[in-house]
Order: structure tokens, then C-alpha cells, then sequence
């Protein structure tokens, strides 16, 4: 019987021949991430369990951006802990103030990660890396103070859902798009526990960008993991990037999936989930004319640098309607400098938004953009929960940065072909 992608790089891991669906296995890992909301948490179990060195401190990173700069005391407190850890190890892959960007849009664009490793981070949309080939997914705290002490942790091997692409993505439409109608079509728990393996020849028409967007996202299906084939746009990408070897996987011919999704990306509309689930799917001319009061683009979902061409494309020589906050968070440092050069900086300034730096802040709830009693904001985040963004009677609707813009623009949810 033929395993998956996923399957044979956790076999890889665990040094065995095959494994099954079901089994539990100790893999190595290759980079144990945190952020400064999880990594104390993390700090704390590993010195209570005794720990005083961490395996390799080439393999572990800790960024610092959910709540930085620090937006309150509390929050400071804990990056001061994150901090003092990270300078007593001499961990290398250390991001602070300055360093650091969004997570998972600064993991792939330092190297860090790479074809056919296990990347495992406490933060849920670890299975952005994905994108690349590897099998990436979040974990616990505790799981993650394990990872640092030993580079082991244990896994069930998941099952995998088929996500056939055919086809290719017409004018504003985005990986965006492609996920939110994938989530609308099997459900939030649709994939619990499974790996959402991507296939097809319209794989090949998707930008790394797009590919990153979308196995963010897996997670919102109940996904473990989301995974990528290895390409030429995949090897482009990691060129200059990483600087070590690696080993890239392909699902054997036979290799047993739990059902199959055909997606034909030529059929594909700009999409929109409205309140108060990614499951609630709309296509842009469903949706009606909903009033907005904000509009945040950015996040590990959509702050990289084709994002932000995308909103500044339609932005260009506009002005943000009166009543609508637009609020744009370029993902890393480097995103934020190509802002600059490429002078969308400027368009997005004239069009009356404002520049964030890198930071999660508005899409937990946590700073940056939080919302009030019946307030309404599109987002290019990924998750639009009660609650999610502030007020508990706020509303979050889950969109592409072109989307995005267009609605900061008419005031309301609007397609980028009408503005």
C-alpha cells in the first residue's frame, strides 16, 4: 500500500520503512517554533520538567509578534521572559522588535524552512510550511517545551484528504479564495485530523504566495496539516533561501486518501465568510451590500508582498470611504522596505490608511485594530470567531486583500471589479 506525502516524511522522521494511518510514532524534528504568547508557557514546563539545555539551538525559533511592541505590561512581561530564555540558550533564530515579522510569513523567507522536514510550532497556522513540501502543525505549549528538550515528539498518523486542482485562477481571484471555497464546501471539521493534500495541474498556476495562503488556512477545515507537491516554483523559491540539503516527497501512485475534492480554479469567484465561522462561505455577488467600519489587511494569511501589490493596485489614486478605518500590516520587515521602494507605502498613505508594523495585533483580538460593539471589518485573517477581533457583537467577514481594499474603498463588501 502507497503512503501520502505527509506519511512518507513522518516515516522518514521515525526511521521506519512505512507507517499507517492511525499509528503512533516519535519523529525528529527540524524547527520548533514560538511566539511570545506560547513560548512562555513552553519556558515554564521546560524548567519545571527539569530541562537546563535544549537540543539544538539552531533548530528552535521564537519570534516575537502576537502582542509587540508590547501593548501593555503583561504582554511585556512575558516577551521578557521569551527573551531571557532565548539569550540564555543562545538561540539563533531569535526575533525581536526590529527582527522580527509574522511568524509564518518570516519562517519561509529566512530559510527556515524547507522541503520534506517536520516543522512543529505552538501557534495553530504552522501548517503554512506546507507550501513547501513539508509537513508542518501546530502544537501545544507542553509539546513544544518536549520538542526544545529532546527534538522528539510523538504523532498519530494522520489520514489524508485528496484536494484535486484543475484549471487556473482568473483575474482577482486569489489562494485565498481557493481555501475559504475548499472550507465552505467540507466544513470547518471537515478534515479533522487529516492531511488536506494538494494535487493536480492547477497546482502549478499557484504562486508560492497563494500556496502559503492556503495551507495556512487547513487548519480552519479541522485540518492536521496541509501540503504541497514540490515544484520549479517551489526550488525558485528556497534558492537563496535555504542553504542545506533537503528531500523532497511525492504520494506514491497507490497511496490511499479518505476521499477526494475537485476544485476548478477557472470557476472560482472572489468569496467572502461572513460571520461568525470560515465555513460561511459566500461568492461575492451573494453577499449584499454590508456595511463595513474596518478593514484589515495583513496577518500570516495574507501580509506578504503579493498581498500588498494586490491591495495597492486597487487603492492607487483612491481615497478610503469616510467612516471606514483601513489598516494595512505588512507581515515581515522585508515586505514592509519593498512597501516602501516599490511605493505602495505612498499609495496606501494618500488613500488614507494607516501602516502597521509587523505584528498579529488585530486578528486575535489583542491591539492594533480591535473593534467595538456592532462593529464590522473585512480581514484578510483567518479566523472570524465570536469575539475574535474585540466585541463579542462585532462581526469579522474573511476576505482576499483585494476584496480587502475594494470594500475600504465603497464603504461596504464590494468586488474589486466595481470599485
Amino acid at each position: 500500500m502507497g503512503m501520502t506525502m505527509t506519511q512518507k516524511i513522518l516515516a522518514k522522521h521515525a526511521g521506519l520503512d512505512t507507517v499507517e494511518v492511525g499509528q503512533l510514532i516519535e519523529a525528529k524534528v527540524d524547527m520548533v517554533l514560538g511566539n511570545d504568547i506560547t513560548t512562555p508557557v513552553a519556558i515554564t514546563e521546560f524548567e519545571k520538567a527539569g530541562f537546563t539545555r535544549v537540543f539544538d539551538r539552531d533548530k528552535i525559533s521564537i519570534v516575537l509578534d502576537h502582542y509587540t511592541p508590547c501593548k501593555d505590561i503583561k504582554s511585556a512581561e512575558l516577551c521578557l521572559q521569551a527573551r531571557n530564555f532565548a539569550h540564555k540558550h543562545q538561540i539563533t533564530n531569535f526575533f525581536d522588535v526590529g527582527q522580527m515579522g509574522v511568524e509564518h510569513a518570516l519562517l519561509p523567507e529566512k530559510g527556515l524552512c524547507a522541503p520534506g522536514e517536520i516543522i512543529v510550532g505552538a501557534d495553530s497556522h504552522t501548517c503554512t510550511y506546507g507550501a513547501l513540501g513539508a509537513f508542518s502543525t501546530g502544537i501545544g505549549s507542553t509539546d513544544m517545551a518536549a520538542g526544545m528538550a529532546t527534538g522528539l515528539l510523538w504523532f498519530k498518523v494522520p489520514s489524508a484528504i485528496k484536494v484535486t486542482l484543475k484549471g487556473k485562477l482568473q483575474p482577482c481571484v486569489s489562494g485565498k479564495d481557493v481555501i475559504l471555497h475548499l472550507i465552505g464546501e467540507i466544513g470547518v471539521d471537515g478534515a479533522l485530523y487529516q492531511s488536506l493534500e494538494f494535487a493536480g495541474e492547477g497546482v502549478s498556476s499557484l504562486s508560492m504566495d497563494d500556496r502559503f495562503t492556503i495551507s495556512n488556512m487547513a487548519i480552519e477545515a479541522g485540518g492536521k496539516n496541509g501540503i504541497f507537491p514540490v515544484d520549479e516554483k517551489t526550488m525558485e523559491y528556497i534558492n537563496g533561501r535555504v542553504d542545506r540539503p533537503c528531500e523532497a516527497f511525492q504520494a506514491d501512485p497507490d497511496a490511499v486518501y479518505a476521499s477526494e475534492v475537485v476544485i476548478d480554479l477557472n470557476a472560482l469567484e472572489p468569496t467572502v465568510a461572513m460571520p461568525h465561522l470560515p465555513e460561511n462561505t459566500r461568492t461575492i455577488d451573494n453577499v449584499g451590500q454590508v456595511k463595513i467600519d474596518q478593514v484589515v489587511i495583513g496577518s500570516c494569511t495574507n501580509g506578504r508582498l503579493s498581498d500588498m501589490a494586490a491591495a495597492a493596485a486597487i487603492l492607487k489614486g483612491r481615497k478610503v470611504a469616510r467612516r471606514v478605518r483601513a489598516i494595512i500590516i505588512p507581515a515581515t520587515q522585508h515586505v514592509y522596505k519593498e512597501c516602501i521602494r516599490l511605493g505602495y507605502m505612498d499609495t496606501f498613505i494618500d488613500a488614507g490608511c494607516v501602516v502597521s508594523t509587523p505584528t498579529c495585533g488585530p486578528c486575535l483580538g489583542g491591539y492594533m485594530g480591535v473593534l467595538a460593539e456592532g462593529e464590522r471589518c473585512v480581514a484578510t485573517t483567518n479566523r472570524n470567531f465570536v469575539g475574535r477581533m474585540g466585541h463579542t457583537a462585532s462581526e469579522v467577514y474573511l476576505a482576499s486583500p483585494a476584496v480587502a481594499a475594494a470594500s475600504a474603498i465603497a464603504g461596504h463588501i464590494a468586488s474589486p471589479e466595481t470599485v
